[in-house]
């Protein structure tokens, strides 16, 4: 079977018209649900919520944290144990309770309480880096610069061939040279949610895959 290692080959256009449609089948992620708000400080306080963690847990952390304080200066009003119980059980909780806190003070200091929109300033505050801030940018400020590289986006491009990366970040800025622009914004949803359905981490579902006939499967051991 022919491997296809630049994005910019045909291929790319039935892939993402394909997957586009297939997503719609399973639940949106909650960063999806989170950023139809607008507000760029829940997206990136969610963001922050979800790492290393599932996004029902997110979810509903978000939900509660929210309702007790949805601004920086709210929140730098809880105590950190408040903060924590509200959060719990996201994965290491106790350190990003603190860790919010702290980009809550960087926010009130530096932005006037507002989550700034630019890349480098983004990228100083606590817990934030590049996933994080491409997903603040395309989600918060709907910014059609924003490219957000999560582990789905990393391990399917790479399945696919269109990429040959070690890392997210690596990933990010390979696609950011062959990747057409108008894909950029779904890019993460689509592959988040494809990613935790069908083209799983272990054994993924190729034989039920949509785009099956376009992926050379690289790095599969086992599948379904």
């Amino acid at each position: 079977m022919k491997v296809y290692k630049f994005i910019g080959m045909p291929q790319i256009k039935p892939v993402m018209a394909i997957l586009k449609k297939e997503v719609r089948k399973f639940r949106e992620p909650i960063l999806t649900k989170i950023s139809k708000k607008r507000d760029p400080f829940k997206v990136l306080i969610s963001c922050i919520l979800s790492l290393r963690t599932k996004d029902n847990v997110t979810g509903l952390a978000s939900k509660r944290l929210f309702s007790k304080a949805d601004i920086p200066k709210k929140i730098l009003k809880l105590k950190t144990r408040e903060i924590e119980k509200l959060i719990y059980p996201v994965g290491f909780y106790k350190t990003k309770a603190k860790n919010l806190k702290i980009l809550c003070r960087q926010l009130l200091d530096n932005h006037k309480g507002k989550v700034p929109h630019s890349e480098e300033d983004l990228l100083k505050l606590k817990n934030v880096g590049r996933k994080t801030m491409n997903i603040v940018r395309t989600y918060g400020f709907d910014d059609p610069e924003g490219l957000a590289i999560d582990i789905h986006c990393f391990r399917i491009p790479n399945r696919l061939g269109w990429v040959k990366t070690k890392t997210p970040e690596e990933t990010e800025f390979v696609l950011r040279k062959t990747l057409p622009k108008k894909y950029w914004r779904d890019f993460n949803d689509i592959f988040v949610i494809f990613g935790q359905n069908i083209c799983v981490p272990v054994s993924p579902f190729c034989s039920k895959c949509p785009i099956s006939k376009y992926c050379p499967k690289i790095g599969v051991k086992r599948s379904r």
